[in-house]
């Protein structure tokens, strides 16, 4: 049927009219205010956690710790958390549903979200696949979660059987996705790579620094690579020296099949010997989660995390007081060369190491600076800020950190952290051996920090309010309410000042040799901004 040009008018002038009065009566939009709103913070509604396999010997036993925080503005909750099964969903503390908060071997398949009715995708297994005998008994079902959250504010701790430590992908849904952390304990009590192996399950992602890494003689790195989706990926490596880039045996990447979890040995990565070392991982396909175990000959192994984001400056906090031996090792990725100062900030204030008050790192290279006895009986942070305020340049940085003598010394590493931000959380912390550190590297500022006991006993969480000046370290011993036998979490929030940077010291009495191991604990990332969506009817023609 043909229009009239005056109908077609008519219709014109009428969807105007429409158009006009619906921008008048939007709701909510001021009149004459035209500036776009900030975006709100909204909790996130699925996290994702990657622990990497420790390995199959039989004389180590792993700890699986893992923990919600509970919502700010809420009640604490106590009561008795759960080890495995399914956690409720009938709601959490502002009426959303609790969720899933889960860690099983890579390869199991991963839970459907809530209410979507689709059926979870098995993934390929490195461990076993998903496909053959289950714990449970059920046909085709995977295995049982290794560790499950029940709900926030609940630490839950499970023990694994010897040898029986593999590559886990852990998946957490509503209530329980904000702020869910993951940590992995392994005690190895004896042998050449023995000690306290510590570390927290890592989101995936597509690039990685790790200062630190070796490839000489004594030494065993390995890097653990963890794809959790149901896609190949691949990793470029490349390591770096104190000459640049080291030539690579393996150009061409290294693929990770789907839902697996793979270690690779540095030293097949590159035939130079290089004694203090960074890596960088860049991931082409996909993403993955990466740690490094370093191994060393006399002195033990110990995880070593990913640096932060290459920054102008860094803050390495956590060193123990009784560190015998401190090395910094420092990379520049750029195209400039960096001078940097170095400062420690101690319970008094920042002191200069002698005869290091500057450290020179050139372009595309690594360099190592021996801090021995910088601690001075004090627990400290390293803070590394550039000498020429003018000319930054970006650095990863990381510390390799010696406790003991003799044959019983022990290892453990720190990398450059981001701060706690709003709030940060850290699982597995012991009634005896905990020590939390405190940084303000630039102001004063005010920390909430709040004990969450496992609950087996009805205990409520404790709070405590710590004050740390401007340029200095505090180092606490959190006691957790009714003195729990078991694991208890701690997180920490700035309320207000600076910056605040943070670390946690696990050094249980295990023995003669004085085991430790060290994790940063950094901004949990439990919300994101969503920017405020309206209907917009205009009609624009270009």
């Amino acid at each position: 049927m043909k229009r009239t040009p005056q109908s077609l008018l008519a219709a014109v002038t009428a969807l105007a009219a429409i158009t006009g009065v619906a921008a008048l009566t939007a709701p909510g939009a001021p009149e004459g205010d035209t500036a776009a709103k900030a975006p709100a913070r909204m909790p996130v509604e699925r996290s994702v956690l990657l622990c990497p396999s420790v390995g199959t010997s039989e004389a180590a036993g792993t700890l699986y710790t893992s923990f919600t925080p509970t919502p700010p503005g809420t009640p604490g909750t106590s009561g008795t958390p759960g080890t495995s099964g399914t956690p409720g969903t009938s709601g959490g503390p502002s009426g959303r549903p609790t969720g899933t908060a889960e860690l099983r071997p890579a390869g199991a398949p991963v839970p459907a979200p809530e209410g979507t009715g689709k059926q979870p995708k098995p993934r390929r297994s490195g461990t076993g696949g998903a496909d053959g005998g289950t714990r449970d008994g059920s046909p085709g079902a995977g295995p049982a979660p290794v560790l499950a959250v029940e709900k926030p504010g609940a630490p839950v701790a499970v023990r694994a059987g010897r040898g029986e430590a593999p590559a886990l992908v852990g998946t957490a849904t509503a209530a329980l996705a904000p702020g869910w952390t993951a940590q992995q304990t392994t005690v190895l009590p004896n042998g050449p790579a023995r000690g306290l192996l510590g570390t927290t399950c890592t989101r995936p992602d597509t690039g990685f620094w790790f200062p630190g890494v070796s490839t000489a003689r004594g030494r065993q790195d390995y890097l653990h690579l963890t794809n959790p989706d149901d896609t190949p990926a691949v990793a470029d490596i490349e390591i770096y020296g104190r000459d640049g880039k080291a030539p690579s045996s393996m150009p061409d990447g290294i693929p990770i099949p789907a839902g697996t979890g793979i270690p690779v040995l540095l030293s097949t990565v590159t035939p130079a010997e290089l004694a203090d070392a960074t890596l960088r991982v860049t991931i082409r396909t996909g993403r993955v989660g990466a740690v490094v175990r370093a191994a060393e000959d006399t002195f033990g192994s110990d995880w070593l995390a990913a640096s932060a984001e290459a920054s102008a400056d860094a803050v390495l906090p956590g060193i123990p007081a009784d560190a015998g031996s401190v090395r910094l090792v420092v990379f520049a990725p750029g195209e400039s060369d960096a001078e940097l100062k170095v400062r420690l900030a101690g319970p008094g204030g920042t002191i200069v190491p002698f005869g290091h008050e500057t450290v020179q790192v050139k372009a595309g290279t690594t360099t190592s600076v021996e801090l021995k006895g910088v601690t001075r009986g004090e627990a400290g942070s390293l803070l590394l800020d550039p000498a020429e305020t003018d000319r930054p340049t970006p650095v990863v940085a990381a510390l390799r950190v010696v406790r003991g003598t003799g044959t019983a010394r022990e290892v453990a590493y720190i990398p450059a952290t981001g701060p706690v931000g709003d709030r940060a959380s850290t699982a597995d912390n012991r009634s005896t051996g905990t020590t939390l550190t405190l940084t303000a590297p630039t102001a004063a500022a005010r920390v909430r920090v709040t004990v969450s006991p496992p609950g087996t006993k009805g205990a409520a969480p404790a709070v405590r309010m710590y004050s740390v000046a401007a340029g200095t370290t505090l180092a606490v011993a959190p006691t957790a309410p009714g003195e729990p036998k078991g694991s208890y979490a701690l997180t920490v929030e700035t309320l207000s000042g600076g910056p605040v940077h943070a670390a946690r010291i696990l050094a249980p009495p295990l023995g003669r040799v004085r085991m430790f191991t060290i994790q940063t604990i950094s901004d949990d990332r439990a919300t994101v901004p969503v920017p405020e969506a309206e209907r917009d009817l205009s009609v624009s023609d270009d």
